[in-house]
């Protein structure tokens, strides 16, 4: 069985790939040993920035090397599938990033490939291990809430100038799975499934209130992404979660979640879109004397790593990805994840689009 010492990761995109994944993958031990992006001169600087021997501008080439054990995949969502599935076909051990895929189709198409392998495989929501994220996950297994019976999230944000046509990249195409929906909503639904489980139907909406795009000619384009969306799931074990969010919301003030049980309630705010490194949980229970901050336990701010806000839970869950390697095993959040979260996405999608409740099975 490879040790994790031996470790060995190539790092497909440098956008989240330079900024939190390769400074973590080496604080964490772990050798980087070649880096891909579409454009050959940015992985030549991630390579000479980092220290990385070998950079690349076609995956293949990366992935085909006998010295990449772990294949980091850190690009659009729309070239997920053609990665993971190289992949996997080359033995590789594989993170990916989120949203996993385009569509539910691809997305159990990946889980039962890597479900055939020995390979580990595991989805990058690193906001898991944010402290507040984590801690929260920790007290509802304490049962501070009780039995769960409603949440409510919310997430406003928006150019502090006002919303003007922006840049018309793949982020705003929802053909390449973009949208506010795929970039953010995946994570809080992954926090949803994770704090309280399966979800069996969803029903929601999204918007795009302001489709104007600006092409590389300068010329007008109309974006079809998202840039607002609503939604409300139902749990297998009870109890539903509602979320409205917006990134054209100058000021709107950041996020918050409420959460409500039959024993208590807990409340988590956020300034920024992510869940920041030193945030704090407040709550109360049923019968006590109000709302109020609960002590961070250590545990959950086990070091400090200021390079960025998904720093340290990156790292955390990179240290859960290579217990998995050791053990052969695919520790959550995986393909299994993935595939989960996809199709409450779509049916999201899908329930705007016909006004419906659907089913998740």
């Amino acid at each position: 069985m490879m040790r994790t010492k031996n470790l060995r990761v190539g790092v497909i995109g440098v956008g989240f790939g330079t900024a939190v994944q390769i400074p973590g993958f080496q604080a964490e031990g772990i050798e980087v040993v070649g880096v891909c992006s579409r454009r050959l001169e940015r992985a030549q600087k991630a390579a000479a920035d980092f220290g990385i021997p070998n950079y690349y501008d076609d995956y293949r080439d990366l992935i085909d090397r006998n010295d990449v054990d772990v294949v980091s995949i850190v690009t659009p969502p729309a070239l997920h599938y053609p990665m993971v599935m190289a992949a996997l076909a080359a033995g590789k051990h594989v993170l990916c990033e989120k949203p996993f895929a385009l569509n539910t189709a691809e997305a159990f198409d990946l889980y039962s490939t890597a479900e055939k392998t020995n390979r580990t495989v595991m989805i990058t929501h690193e906001f898991r291990w944010s402290p507040q994220r984590a801690y929260i996950r920790s007290l509802i297994d304490e049962g501070y809430l009780g039995k769960m019976k409603l949440a409510s999230l919310r997430l406003f944000f928006g150019p502090r100038e006002g919303v003007r046509p922006r840049p018309a990249t793949w982020a705003l195409d929802a053909s390449q799975g973009g949208g506010l929906l795929f970039a953010l909503g995946s994570h809080y639904i992954d926090a949803l499934r994770h704090w309280f489980g399966e979800v069996i139907s969803v029903e929601g909406r999204v918007w795009t209130h302001y489709p104007e795009r600006v092409d590389d000619a300068e010329t007008l384009v109309s974006a079809n992404a998202d840039d607002t969306f609503a939604f409300t799931l139902e749990f297998e074990h009870g109890g539903s979660a509602t979320m409205h969010a917006s990134s054209v919301a100058p000021y709107g003030g950041g996020a918050r979640i409420d959460l409500f049980g039959t024993e208590g309630t807990l409340v988590a705010l956020q300034i920024g879109v992510n869940p920041p490194a030193d945030g704090e949980v407040i709550g109360a229970r049923a019968g006590g004397m109000g709302l109020e901050e609960l002590a961070m336990p250590d545990k959950f701010r086990p070091f400090a790593d200021e390079r960025d806000g998904r720093s340290m839970p990156f790292r955390l869950l990179v240290r859960e990805f290579v217990a998995g390697v050791d053990t052969a095993t695919s520790p959550s959040p995986n393909f299994y994840d993935g595939w989960k979260c996809q199709q409450i996405l779509d049916g999201i999608l899908e329930s705007s689009r016909t006004g419906m409740r659907v089913p998740i099975k």
